[in-house]
């Protein structure tokens, strides 16, 4: 991320005095701006198909009145697909890492998480697509393999050996910048790879790519970056 990079928030939790104390607080931060702080997921989505703002990155509460963080999750992967979700719950379980990653999540971290981590997490989410934690590495190496079937590839479909170049190295956290000169190719032409992994492994975001790349042993855990 630039230094003069500002990354535009939204968040969203039913419970006021989490919002009331989350928004000056990020807001207060470089390189933060809080343009949105609603209360529930109706007042978000109205907020957004009236033409507000589009944030960056999206802090979600994921168990809320009327709408869920999950039901909210999903509509805005269909609608709003460039957002990116932090999910940020009080029922936070580990297990449920593959079906936030399915869901199209950026990040999904306990509500006890320190505000000096959740600025880190903010700022690799925008600038890298996911986050995973320590033990949510632990998760997707021994778990997520067997719970979450493996993407089977049509003939003629399979990663090219080009691809597979790029996929490593937004495994490990490159820019497209970094891919290009480390390939010596052009920043389009890696867009266009990466474009072309998540049509062929059908993953819908970063972290799903990520993932992938573990199950089919294209990376290995230990080759990730330390976050």
């Amino acid at each position: 991320m630039k230094n003069n990079e500002i990354i535009k928030l939204g968040i969203v939790d039913d419970d006021a005095l989490i919002v009331s104390l989350l928004h000056p607080f990020l807001d207060s931060q470089k390189n933060l701006s809080v343009i949105l702080a609603a209360n529930s997921g109706k007042e978000l989505l109205g907020y957004l198909e009236n033409g507000g703002l589009i944030p960056d990155v999206l802090l979600l509460d994921m168990k809320m009145q009327e709408m869920d963080g999950v039901e909210i999750a999903g509509h805005l992967r269909l609608h709003f697909p460039e957002i990116k979700i932090i999910v940020i719950s009080s029922h936070y379980q580990v297990s449920f890492l593959s079906f936030m990653i399915k869901t199209g999540i950026a990040a999904f971290l306990p509500k006890g998480v320190s505000p000096k981590e959740l600025v880190h997490v903010l700022s690799q989410v925008f600038t890298h697509g996911f986050y995973f934690m320590e033990e949510q590495m632990e998760i997707a190496e021994k778990h997520l393999s067997v719970k979450s079937p493996k993407p089977l590839l049509e003939q003629g479909t399979a990663l090219s050996s080009r691809e597979l170049d790029v996929l490593k190295l937004l495994c490990k956290q490159k820019t497209a910048k970094e891919i290009g000169e480390s390939l010596f190719i052009n920043q389009r032409t890696v867009e266009g790879h990466k474009n072309n992994l998540f049509v062929k492994t059908g993953a819908k975001n970063m972290a799903g790519l990520v993932i992938y790349a573990i199950q089919h042993a294209i990376i290995k855990i230990e080759d990730l970056p330390a976050i």
